[in-house]
Protein backbone atom coordinates (compact mmCIF):
# COMPACT_ATOMS: atom_id res chain seq x y z
CA UNK A 1 0.00 0.00 0.00
CA UNK A 2 1.06 3.61 -0.57
CA UNK A 3 1.53 5.37 2.78
CA UNK A 4 3.69 7.79 4.76
CA UNK A 5 6.74 6.24 6.35
CA UNK A 6 10.08 7.45 7.70
CA UNK A 7 13.25 7.70 5.61
CA UNK A 8 16.75 7.69 7.12
CA UNK A 9 19.64 9.44 5.34
CA UNK A 10 22.62 7.29 6.30
CA UNK A 11 25.04 9.99 5.13
CA UNK A 12 23.70 12.31 7.83
CA UNK A 13 23.25 9.61 10.50
CA UNK A 14 25.92 9.57 13.24
CA UNK A 15 24.73 6.33 14.80
CA UNK A 16 23.79 7.89 18.15
CA UNK A 17 20.77 5.58 18.52
CA UNK A 18 18.43 8.22 19.97
CA UNK A 19 15.87 7.54 17.24
CA UNK A 20 15.88 3.81 18.01
CA UNK A 21 15.14 4.60 21.67
CA UNK A 22 12.37 7.03 20.68
CA UNK A 23 10.69 4.49 18.39
CA UNK A 24 8.37 2.67 20.79
CA UNK A 25 7.40 0.18 18.08
CA UNK A 26 10.96 -1.07 17.52
CA UNK A 27 11.04 -0.22 13.82
CA UNK A 28 14.56 1.26 13.98
CA UNK A 29 17.85 -0.36 14.91
CA UNK A 30 21.48 0.78 14.74
CA UNK A 31 23.35 -1.60 12.43
CA UNK A 32 27.03 -1.13 11.58
CA UNK A 33 26.99 2.31 13.13
CA UNK A 34 23.96 3.60 11.21
CA UNK A 35 20.26 3.80 12.07
CA UNK A 36 18.11 1.68 9.78
CA UNK A 37 14.38 1.10 9.35
CA UNK A 38 14.27 -2.67 9.88
CA UNK A 39 10.53 -3.28 9.62
CA UNK A 40 8.12 -1.27 7.48
CA UNK A 41 5.17 -2.87 9.26
CA UNK A 42 6.51 -1.68 12.64
CA UNK A 43 6.60 1.98 11.53
CA UNK A 44 3.35 3.83 12.25
CA UNK A 45 4.45 6.84 10.18
CA UNK A 46 3.86 9.34 12.99
CA UNK A 47 7.53 10.19 13.35
CA UNK A 48 8.31 10.24 17.09
CA UNK A 49 11.88 9.56 15.97
CA UNK A 50 12.05 12.58 13.65
CA UNK A 51 12.31 15.47 16.15
CA UNK A 52 14.88 13.73 18.37
CA UNK A 53 17.44 13.18 15.57
CA UNK A 54 20.33 15.61 16.26
CA UNK A 55 21.61 15.55 12.66
CA UNK A 56 18.31 15.85 10.77
CA UNK A 57 18.82 12.46 9.13
CA UNK A 58 15.15 11.43 9.41
CA UNK A 59 12.36 12.66 7.16
CA UNK A 60 9.02 11.45 5.84
CA UNK A 61 8.40 9.93 2.45
CA UNK A 62 5.36 8.43 0.76
CA UNK A 63 6.05 5.06 -0.82
CA UNK A 64 4.82 1.52 -1.18
CA UNK A 65 5.17 -0.16 2.21
CA UNK A 66 3.55 -2.84 4.31
CA UNK A 67 0.66 -1.50 6.41
CA UNK A 68 1.39 -0.77 10.06
CA UNK A 69 0.82 -3.99 12.01
CA UNK A 70 -0.12 -2.97 15.55
CA UNK A 71 -0.70 -6.57 16.61
CA UNK A 72 2.78 -7.66 15.46
CA UNK A 73 4.34 -4.71 17.29
CA UNK A 74 2.47 -5.64 20.47
CA UNK A 75 3.62 -9.27 20.24
CA UNK A 76 7.23 -8.20 19.68
CA UNK A 77 7.09 -5.86 22.68
CA UNK A 78 5.62 -8.58 24.89
CA UNK A 79 8.35 -11.00 23.79
CA UNK A 80 11.04 -8.41 24.49
CA UNK A 81 9.71 -7.85 28.01
CA UNK A 82 10.28 -11.54 28.83
CA UNK A 83 13.98 -11.31 28.01
CA UNK A 84 16.37 -10.28 30.80
CA UNK A 85 17.84 -6.96 29.75
CA UNK A 86 21.23 -6.16 31.25
CA UNK A 87 22.30 -2.50 31.04
CA UNK A 88 25.61 -1.74 29.38
CA UNK A 89 28.35 0.16 31.20
CA UNK A 90 27.56 3.19 29.06
CA UNK A 91 23.86 3.02 30.00
CA UNK A 92 24.69 2.74 33.69
CA UNK A 93 27.07 5.68 33.50
CA UNK A 94 24.49 7.84 31.71
CA UNK A 95 21.47 6.81 33.78
CA UNK A 96 21.31 10.25 35.37
CA UNK A 97 22.53 12.27 32.40
CA UNK A 98 19.05 13.71 31.68
CA UNK A 99 19.54 14.26 27.89
CA UNK A 100 18.01 17.45 26.57
CA UNK A 101 15.36 15.75 24.47
CA UNK A 102 14.13 13.39 27.20
CA UNK A 103 10.46 13.96 27.93
CA UNK A 104 9.85 14.56 31.63
CA UNK A 105 7.49 16.29 33.98
CA UNK A 106 9.03 19.10 36.04
CA UNK A 107 6.39 18.69 38.74
CA UNK A 108 7.64 15.20 39.66
CA UNK A 109 10.72 14.48 41.75
CA UNK A 110 13.66 12.85 40.00
CA UNK A 111 14.67 9.47 41.41
CA UNK A 112 18.21 9.87 40.14
CA UNK A 113 18.77 13.35 41.49
CA UNK A 114 19.25 14.93 38.07
CA UNK A 115 17.40 18.09 39.03
CA UNK A 116 19.76 18.91 41.87
CA UNK A 117 19.23 19.64 45.54
CA UNK A 118 18.10 22.89 47.11
CA UNK A 119 20.92 24.99 48.56
CA UNK A 120 20.65 26.84 51.84
CA UNK A 121 20.62 30.61 51.53
CA UNK A 122 23.56 32.63 52.82
CA UNK A 123 22.88 35.04 55.63
CA UNK A 124 21.21 38.29 54.57
CA UNK A 125 19.82 36.90 51.28
CA UNK A 126 16.22 36.38 52.39
CA UNK A 127 15.00 39.19 50.14
CA UNK A 128 16.64 37.53 47.14
CA UNK A 129 14.85 34.28 47.91
CA UNK A 130 11.55 36.12 48.20
CA UNK A 131 12.12 37.75 44.80
CA UNK A 132 13.02 34.41 43.26
CA UNK A 133 9.86 32.84 44.68
CA UNK A 134 7.72 35.57 43.15
CA UNK A 135 9.40 35.07 39.75
CA UNK A 136 9.56 31.27 39.85
CA UNK A 137 9.35 29.28 36.66
CA UNK A 138 5.92 27.89 35.80
CA UNK A 139 7.29 25.41 33.26
CA UNK A 140 5.61 22.05 33.86
CA UNK A 141 7.45 19.76 31.41
CA UNK A 142 10.47 19.28 29.17
CA UNK A 143 11.12 19.66 26.25
CA UNK A 144 9.12 22.70 25.11
CA UNK A 145 9.97 23.07 21.40
CA UNK A 146 7.13 21.79 19.21
CA UNK A 147 9.63 19.96 17.02
CA UNK A 148 11.11 18.13 20.02
CA UNK A 149 7.99 17.33 22.01
CA UNK A 150 6.78 13.72 21.95
CA UNK A 151 3.32 12.95 20.60
CA UNK A 152 2.41 10.88 23.65
CA UNK A 153 3.44 11.75 27.22
CA UNK A 154 1.85 11.44 30.65
CA UNK A 155 1.88 15.21 31.18
CA UNK A 156 -0.62 15.68 28.33
CA UNK A 157 -3.31 13.79 30.25
CA UNK A 158 -6.18 16.15 31.07
CA UNK A 159 -3.88 19.09 30.22
CA UNK A 160 -4.47 22.65 29.16
CA UNK A 161 -2.04 23.51 26.36
CA UNK A 162 -0.22 26.78 25.77
CA UNK A 163 1.04 26.97 22.18
CA UNK A 164 3.17 30.09 21.91
CA UNK A 165 5.45 31.87 19.49
CA UNK A 166 8.88 31.96 21.12
CA UNK A 167 9.16 35.77 20.92
CA UNK A 168 6.12 36.25 23.15
CA UNK A 169 7.99 35.17 26.27
CA UNK A 170 10.50 37.97 25.72
CA UNK A 171 7.91 40.62 24.89
CA UNK A 172 5.39 40.01 27.67
CA UNK A 173 6.88 40.56 31.12
CA UNK A 174 4.53 38.32 33.07
CA UNK A 175 4.55 35.44 30.59
CA UNK A 176 5.17 32.66 33.13
CA UNK A 177 2.53 33.72 35.61
CA UNK A 178 -0.03 34.97 33.08
CA UNK A 179 0.14 32.27 30.41
CA UNK A 180 2.31 29.30 31.45
CA UNK A 181 0.93 28.67 34.93
CA UNK A 182 -0.84 25.28 35.10
CA UNK A 183 -0.37 24.72 31.36
CA UNK A 184 1.79 22.42 29.25
CA UNK A 185 3.91 24.75 27.11
CA UNK A 186 4.70 24.24 23.42
CA UNK A 187 6.77 26.90 21.66
CA UNK A 188 7.95 27.49 18.13
CA UNK A 189 8.56 30.04 15.39
CA UNK A 190 6.41 29.49 12.28
CA UNK A 191 8.78 31.64 10.23
CA UNK A 192 12.14 30.11 11.18
CA UNK A 193 11.22 26.48 11.91
CA UNK A 194 11.22 24.18 8.92
CA UNK A 195 7.95 22.53 7.97
CA UNK A 196 4.45 22.98 9.29
CA UNK A 197 3.26 22.25 12.84
CA UNK A 198 -0.19 21.05 11.79
CA UNK A 199 0.53 17.33 11.56
CA UNK A 200 2.41 17.15 14.87
CA UNK A 201 -0.21 19.20 16.72
CA UNK A 202 -3.00 17.10 15.20
CA UNK A 203 -1.51 13.91 16.60
CA UNK A 204 -0.86 15.46 20.04
CA UNK A 205 -4.47 16.60 20.28
CA UNK A 206 -5.90 13.42 18.77
CA UNK A 207 -3.92 10.94 20.89
CA UNK A 208 -4.19 12.69 24.26
CA UNK A 209 -6.92 13.96 26.55
CA UNK A 210 -6.44 17.72 26.01
CA UNK A 211 -8.88 20.01 27.84
CA UNK A 212 -8.16 23.36 26.17
CA UNK A 213 -5.69 25.20 23.95
CA UNK A 214 -4.45 28.76 24.30
CA UNK A 215 -2.39 30.26 21.45
CA UNK A 216 -0.15 33.24 22.22
CA UNK A 217 1.46 34.91 19.19
CA UNK A 218 3.04 38.19 18.19
CA UNK A 219 1.24 40.79 16.08
CA UNK A 220 3.61 40.28 13.11
CA UNK A 221 1.97 38.59 10.08
CA UNK A 222 4.34 35.60 10.00
CA UNK A 223 3.09 34.59 13.46
CA UNK A 224 -0.32 33.95 11.95
CA UNK A 225 1.00 30.58 10.81
CA UNK A 226 0.85 29.42 14.41
CA UNK A 227 -2.85 29.88 15.01
CA UNK A 228 -3.62 28.61 11.49
CA UNK A 229 -1.74 25.40 12.31
CA UNK A 230 -3.61 25.04 15.62
CA UNK A 231 -6.98 25.72 13.98
CA UNK A 232 -6.32 23.08 11.31
CA UNK A 233 -5.01 20.61 13.90
CA UNK A 234 -8.21 20.96 15.91
CA UNK A 235 -10.28 20.37 12.77
CA UNK A 236 -8.17 17.36 11.77
CA UNK A 237 -8.38 15.85 15.24
CA UNK A 238 -12.18 15.89 15.15
CA UNK A 239 -12.31 17.11 18.75
CA UNK A 240 -14.37 20.02 20.03
CA UNK A 241 -11.87 21.64 22.40
CA UNK A 242 -12.11 25.22 23.74
CA UNK A 243 -9.36 27.39 22.27
CA UNK A 244 -8.31 31.02 22.37
CA UNK A 245 -5.81 33.25 20.57
CA UNK A 246 -3.94 36.04 22.37
CA UNK A 247 -1.94 38.55 20.32
CA UNK A 248 1.00 40.43 21.84
CA UNK A 249 2.35 43.72 20.44
CA UNK A 250 6.09 44.24 20.03
CA UNK A 251 6.02 46.63 23.01
CA UNK A 252 4.67 43.82 25.21
CA UNK A 253 1.04 44.88 25.40
CA UNK A 254 -1.87 42.52 24.83
CA UNK A 255 -3.75 43.88 21.82
CA UNK A 256 -6.25 41.07 21.28
CA UNK A 257 -7.65 38.13 23.24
Amino acid sequence: MLRQIIKIDEDKCNGCGICASACLEGAIAVIDGKAKLIRDDYCDGLGNCLPVCPTGAISFEEREALPFDEEAVHEAMMAAEKLPMQPTEKEVASACSCPGAEAKSLRESSSCGCEGEALSAPSGSEHLLATAEQAKSELMQWPVQIKLLPIKASYYDNADLLIAADCTAYSYAGFHQEFMKDRITLIGCPKLDEGDYTEKLTEIIKQNNIRSVKVVRMEVPCCGGLDRAVRQALINSGKMIPWQVVIIASDGKVISE
